[in-house]
Order: structure tokens, then sequence, then C-alpha cells
């Protein structure tokens, strides 16, 4: 290993961090045997408050990319430019409605309960 002058030594060995990683990547990746992975087609019915922060920040960045792309389109000249602008703008209003559509829906179900 090269010694530099300024660095102080840590009594690390050299090849610690080197050997875990190589390691990794030669061995193949063994499956857990002990658990199956599900593959989910759709949200689980059960929201957690985690679950219902993130989905609010979700919400919240998705309209603010929604207005920063109309706000833009509206400044921009170039029409090419503009018309991917506004269609980056209706791609957040889709994904801000379809979170709200999700969160409605989570809603309903424990007004029910």
């Amino acid at each position: 290993m090269q010694q530099f002058p300024n660095m102080p030594d840590f009594g690390m060995h050299p090849n610690i961090g080197m050997q875990s990683s190589q390691n990794r990547m030669m061995q193949p990746n063994q499956p857990n045997l002990g658990t199956q992975q599900r593959i989910m087609t759709q949200p689980p019915d059960l929201m957690t408050s985690k679950d219902m922060l993130y989905t609010k920040d979700m919400l919240a960045w998705n309209l603010l990319g929604m207005k920063k792309a109309h706000f833009l389109a509206q400044q921009c000249q170039d029409q090419e430019i503009r018309q991917a602008l506004e269609e980056a703008g209706m791609m957040h209003q889709r994904h801000y409605q379809q979170l709200l559509n999700h969160l409605q829906m989570h809603q309903n179900q424990s007004t029910m309960q």
C-alpha cells in the first residue's frame, strides 16, 4: 500500500473494504431460501403513517413540478421546447391525480370500517 506523507495511519488493513466488495461481486446472488419475494401488482390496502407522509411529499413534488413546467413553458419562445415542457407538466398533473385518487380511496375505506 502506498503511504501518503501527510495522511495519518488509522491502523486499518489496506484491503478490508476491497475484499468484501470483491467477494460480493464474485459470488453469485443467492436467494434467501427462508423467504419468498412477492411481486405487488397493486398498492397494498393498508397505508402506514410513514407511507402517508411519503405520499404527501410526492403530491407536493408533483404539484411543484407541474407548476414549474407550466411557468417555464409560458416563458419559452421555442415551440418544440414549449411543447416538451407542457407534456412534462401534464405528466406531473397525471401523477398528482393518481396519488390523490389513491389517498382518497384509502380515506373512504378507513371511514367505512
